[in-house]
């Protein structure tokens, strides 16, 4: 397994090694061990799969409010994302700044985004289905997001605003200075 930083510090790019051979590859997805002599050190409780049947369908950027805020790990199964984790941890040195990368089955790269973040994802394929381990389970209570194309967020989407596909949910969450984001950031 690699892992590799980010310009996040706190967000990591997980590569599970592949064994493979004729019939295709076999390769761990998780394993808690491995990780834990790496230096992360999660108790996942949830599994969640989506799937995207179209390209440019935007999912974020979301996160879970405490007492349940979660870590993901994320990665695509089938098909291409472009994965966004922003920092939206008051006093943090990397607040509102954020990490863009392309998950896809191919390479089969995962992305660690922790608590304190928003997390959302593009799809760049047709089909697309994305894997994600979270640290605490869902709470409709305490669930909660930020618009994802925002400008204030900087991000930088492989779709236009108007051309996105996105749920009613997504598309009625609240802009940046309206979501007032709860988390502070702990050095």
């Amino acid at each position: 397994m690699q892992i590799d930083d980010t310009a996040i510090a706190d967000v990591k790019v997980i590569t599970p090694r592949r064994f493979a051979d004729p019939r295709g590859f076999l390769a761990e997805w998780h394993n808690e061990t491995t990780l834990r002599a790496l230096g992360i050190d999660l108790d996942f409780r949830q599994d969640n799969l989506s799937r995207s049947a179209r390209r440019g369908t935007v999912r974020g950027m979301h996160f879970q409010l405490a007492p349940l805020p979660q870590t993901k790990l994320v990665g695509v199964m089938a098909g291409r994302v472009l994965d966004v984790a922003l920092d939206i941890r008051l006093g943090s040195p990397t607040y509102l700044r954020h990490v863009a990368v392309e998950l896809s089955a191919e390479r089969g790269n995962q992305l660690l985004v922790p608590e304190g973040f928003a997390h959302g994802f593009c799809t760049l394929t047709d089909e697309a289905l994305v894997f994600y381990k979270l640290t605490a389970p869902y709470s409709a209570a305490h669930d909660s997001g930020i618009y994802w194309a925002d400008p204030a967020l900087g991000i930088d989407w492989p779709v236009r605003e108007g051309d996105a596909i996105l749920s009613d949910k997504d598309r009625a969450l609240p802009r940046l200075d309206a979501a007032k984001p709860p988390f502070r950031y702990a050095a």
